[in-house]
């Protein structure tokens, strides 16, 4: 924590620029205009008296694994470039207030840690669930103010909002918990918050991913202490950029279909005498189908096969990557895509079947991509965005194209950012 007056020249100045290299690489300089937009805010809004500490928390993008970690399976993702930021500090009062750059004020009375259905959807309702999840594993909690601002584009499928959850978490921990609470705890608070208070039924990888930074191979086998591994790989050595195409639509309306590919999944490991699909024999899975389908449906069939499939992917692209077979990997990468879209159908909504622009991106992709690079749906799916992987010396044109269909800015070419939820400086 440094006063408001030394933040400032620091971030004018170089005292911080290593920090920010760190977290933004090429482009470190160009955040210092933000980073300062965001104190600038926080005078305004409450002061420039007393010291003041600087957060952030980054996105994610999930590389492989797509819908498994709600039934314990096995996911590689990358935190990136994007972020959550905060300038905040402690306010000695029972109440957290926290203004987010483009919206109103959040205030959340600390002293009141239960669920409230009234808030569901909202960010008030994560800051609470976060608070109570710290409290629940025997952490401090207090009041704070905070400015803060997220350029992890809302239904991006980036995780904007597991991106905020930790920033939250990782506020608290440097302010009130001198930094013992571990990246594994941060990302389980913030799945619990969004889980019970803000009424998304989700898996862990969004939070783990945005908490612990890199590439990160995880197995959530035991999910209360899940397996992670971080994956050494070069991504800038291999000639590919990674783009994020935001084809539109939003998730806001999709909780119910997300909430389908984790129930229908279950209802096939609880038809076979176990609670996930995890603890089912691939083997067993296949030659129960018979009696398994008149009672869950083929659908749930289907996603059923994509789990045990993707979570062999997995591991087939950690070892691509560990061995530098980057072409074999991206044969895996479209080989996910395939899956999600034959089997765990969550390219498009059946709310809607006329509205596929995930599909279209993806036709699109194949179009320009195959046999050079690799594309997928990318993150919850259903609607949003896609990953795709680009020769650099097609990027321009990938871009191009993209933009026609989809829009000016739609496509996004990112970096991998190193570290997940931290205290800046």
């Amino acid at each position: 924590m440094f006063s408001f007056d030394t933040v400032k020249k620091g971030l004018t100045g170089v005292d911080f620029d290593s920090a920010l290299t760190n977290l933004y690489g090429a482009s470190a300089s160009a955040q210092k205009e933000r980073y300062l937009r965001v104190l600038n805010a926080y005078g305004e809004l409450y002061g420039t008296a007393g010291e003041v500490g600087i957060f952030s928390a980054p996105g994610r993008s999930e590389v492989c694994g797509n819908h498994t970690d709600h039934n314990h399976g096995k996911v590689l993702a990358a935190a990136i470039n994007l972020d959550a930021i905060a300038v905040a500090a402690k306010n000695n009062k029972d109440v957290i207030r926290l203004k987010s750059e483009g919206y109103d004020m959040d205030m959340v009375d600390i002293t009141d840690l239960n669920p409230n259905k009234a808030e569901y959807s909202k960010s008030k309702a994560l800051i609470r669930g976060v608070c109570a999840g710290f409290v629940q594993r025997g952490y401090e909690i207090g009041g704070f103010d905070a400015a803060t601002a997220n350029d992890v584009l809302s239904g991006s499928g980036l995780s904007s909002s597991a991106a905020f959850e930790v920033l939250v978490g990782t506020i608290l921990n440097h302010l009130y918990n001198d930094g013992r609470v571990t990246p594994v705890e941060i990302a389980q608070i913030a799945q619990y918050a969004e889980n019970e208070f803000f009424g998304k039924p989700c898996g862990l990888l969004d939070q783990m991913t945005c908490s612990v930074g890199g590439f990160v191979f995880m197995d959530f086998r035991d999910p209360t202490k899940p397996y992670i591994k971080p994956v050494k790989f070069d991504f800038d050595s291999c000639a590919h950029a990674l783009c994020i195409v935001n084809t539109g639509g939003s998730h806001s309306n999709l909780t119910d279909e997300y909430a389908a590919v984790k129930n229908e999944m279950i209802s096939v490991a609880q038809r076979l005498g176990h609670d996930v699909l995890r603890e089912v024999d691939e083997a067993q899975f296949y030659n129960s189908i018979d009696l398994v389908r008149d009672v869950v449906g083929d659908r749930a069939i289907l996603r059923a096969k994509h789990f045990f499939s993707e979570n062999r992917r997995v591991d087939e692209q950690v070892k691509a990557l560990e061995s530098k077979q980057f072409g074999e990997f991206k044969k895996l990468v479209v080989k996910s895509g395939q899956s999600s879209y034959m089997y765990n159908q969550n390219v498009y909504s059946v709310k809607d079947p006329l509205a596929q622009p995930v599909s279209l991106g993806l036709c699109l992709c194949e179009e320009l991509l195959d046999g050079k690079g690799a594309w997928r749906v990318h993150g919850g799916g259903f609607a949003g965005t896609i990953q795709a992987f680009v020769p650099v010396d097609m990027l321009n044109e990938f871009k191009h194209r993209m933009e026609l269909v989809f829009g000016e800015k739609s496509c996004y070419v990112l970096s991998i950012r190193p570290v997940g939820g931290v205290n800046v400086i």
